[in-house]
C-alpha cells in the first residue's frame, strides 16, 4: 500500500505510578531523517527506539517525543553525599563552639542542606520493556494515518494520471495526419506564390521529408505511453516508491517538452498545455509519498 510521509500516531502506557506518552509526527522529506527526544537518563534507548521507527518508515523527516512519569520507586535512587555531610557537621560543630551556643546535630536539617540529597533516575530493563509497548501502539497508529493519507493521494493521481492518458492518445491522433495536411498547404502555397499549377515535385518531396523529421514525435509518444503504463503499474505496489514516482513524472514532463516542441499544430500544443498541468499536480502530489 501506498503510503504519505506526513502522519501523526500517539502511544500511552501506565503501570504502578509510571506513566509513557510517545508522539510520533513526520513531514515530508527527500531522505529519512529521525529525531528522538527523550528524557536524559534513558539516552542509551535512543539508538533502539531509531532503529524500531526506521523498520517501518523509509522517507519523511520524523520527530519522536517520549515523556516519562514516574511516581513509583522503580527506576530512581536517592543518594546522599555522606562526605559533604560530614564537613557541614564539622563546620557547624565549631561554629557553635567559637560562638558558645548549644548545637546538636539534627539529621533531617542535615539532608535539607544543598548537594546533600540526591534523587537520580536510572534506566533498567523494565522500564525499558514498558516503553516500547507505548511505541509501538504510537508506531502503529501513525503508520495507520499515513496509510490512510497514500490512499487519498493514489485516488488522486490515479485520476490525473488518466486524464493524461487520455490526452495522449488524443494528440496521437492529432498526430497521424499532420503530414498529409502539410503536404496539402505546402502545394497550395507553392500554387499561390508562383501562380502555376505546375509544381516541382522533387522539391515538395524534400520539404516534406524535412518537416516529417523535424515534427515526428513518434518516438516520444512511444516513451510518454511506456511511462504511463511504468506509473500505473506503480500505482499498485507498496512503499517506498516515492522516489521512483518522482523519476517518472521527470520523464514525462520531458517527452511532453519535446511534443510541444516539435508538434507544428495548435490542438496538439492545448493538448500539451492540459497534460503539463497535470504532470504538474501530479509532481505535487507524489511529493507527499514515502
Amino acid at each position: 500500500m501506498i503510503k504519505s510521509m506526513t502522519g501523526f500516531g500517539r502511544g500511552e502506557y501506565e503501570k504502578d505510578g509510571r506513566n509513557y506518552i510517545v508522539e510520533i509526527k513526520s513531514v515530508n522529506h527527500k531522505y529519512s531523517d529521525i529525531n528522538v527526544r527523550l528524557p536524559r537518563f534513558l539516552n542509551n534507548l535512543e539508538d533502539g527506539i531509531r532503529k524500531k521507527v526506521s523498520s517501518v518508515i523509509s522517507r519523511g523527516k520524523i520527530d519522536v517525543f517520549i515523556t516519562f512519569e514516574n511516581n513509583s520507586s522503580k527506576g530512581t535512587s536517592i543518594r546522599i553525599n555522606k562526605q559533604l555531610a560530614k564537613e557541614y557537621i564539622r563546620e557547624l560543630t565549631e561554629l557553635a563552639q567559637e560562638v558558645n551556643i548549644q548545637y546538636e546535630v539534627n539529621i533531617m536539617d542535615i539532608t535539607k542542606l544543598p548537594e546533600i540529597l540526591k534523587i537520580e533516575e536510572s534506566e533498567n530493563e523494565e522500564i525499558a520493556s514498558e516503553l516500547v509497548i507505548a511505541l509501538d501502539e504510537a508506531l502503529e497508529k501513525f503508520v495507520a494515518m499515513r496509510e490512510i493519507e497514500g490512499q487519498k493521494l493514489m485516488e488522486d493521481i490515479a485520476k490525473r494520471i488518466h486524464i493524461v492518458e487520455g490526452k495522449v492518445e488524443e494528440i496521437s491522433k492529432l498526430s497521424t495526419g499532420l503530414v498529409e495536411e502539410y503536404i496539402v498547404k505546402l502545394e497550395a502555397r507553392v500554387n499561390e506564390l508562383l501562380k502555376t499549377t505546375v509544381v516541382d515535385k522533387e522539391r515538395i518531396a524534400q520539404e516534406i521529408v524535412i518537416f516529417s523529421d523535424k515534427s515526428s514525435i513518434e518516438e516520444e509518444m512511444t516513451r510518454l505511453k511506456s511511462h504511463i503504463v511504468q506509473f500505473l503499474n506503480l500505482l499498485k505496489q507498496s512503499s517506498p516508491i516515492g522516489k521512483k514516482f518522482d523519476f517518472l513524472i521527470q520523464e514525462m514532463n520531458r517527452e511532453v517538452n519535446t511534443i510541444g516542441a516539435k508538434a507544428n499544430c495548435l490542438a496538439i500544443t492545448n493538448c500539451v498545455i492540459e497534460v503539463k498541468t497535470e504532470i504538474e499536480n501530479i509532481r505535487e502530489q507524489i511529493q507527499n509519498i514515502e
